[in-house]
């Protein structure tokens, strides 16, 4: 694997490679040829825990908008929409990941990436995404340990 950051979500490690940019979302964006691929962060894997379902509500070639839900991801917490992370075009998506969305969790910074994305958005830097994790992890873990106290 390449060089990467690391964030700690309590004993856990989430991965940050700096081979990719981020969304604010928490999506990872690797350019590939003429697109970007993009997939969930490790820390947003870590969150959903088991991914076991996954739907799209646009086709390959849509024009959206940023924050335009695109689609759905079901997972052992929750069901969750996914949200366009800034303008431009769904291109294509993973055929792999529509058969057997468990590849998000087995390899979702490779082969379990979602879909291809034209922009020409600027999006954070590995570093400037641990940033923001950083800034944002206390309210996060009130949530989850909010989230545990209501299903119990």
């Amino acid at each position: 694997m390449s060089a990467h950051l690391t964030f700690m979500m309590g004993k856990y490690e989430a991965r940050i490679p700096l081979d990719r940019r981020y969304s604010e979302n928490h999506l990872w964006l690797q350019p590939n040829g003429d697109v970007l691929r993009v997939g969930f962060t490790a820390y947003s894997i870590r969150l959903l825990q088991d991914v076991y379902f996954l739907d799209w509500l646009v086709d390959g070639g849509t024009h959206v908008q940023k924050k335009q839900e695109i689609g759905q991801v079901e997972s052992s917490k929750a069901v969750s929409s996914l949200y366009a992370p800034a303008a431009g075009v769904v291109a294509a998506f993973n055929d792999a990941v529509l058969s057997d969305p468990s590849l998000i969790n087995t390899a979702g910074s490779s082969d379990g990436w979602l879909y291809e994305f034209r922009t020409d958005a600027e999006f954070l830097s590995a570093e400037q995404y641990v940033a923001l994790l950083e800034s944002k992890w206390e309210d996060t873990q009130r949530l989850i340990k909010g989230q545990i106290n209501e299903s119990s």
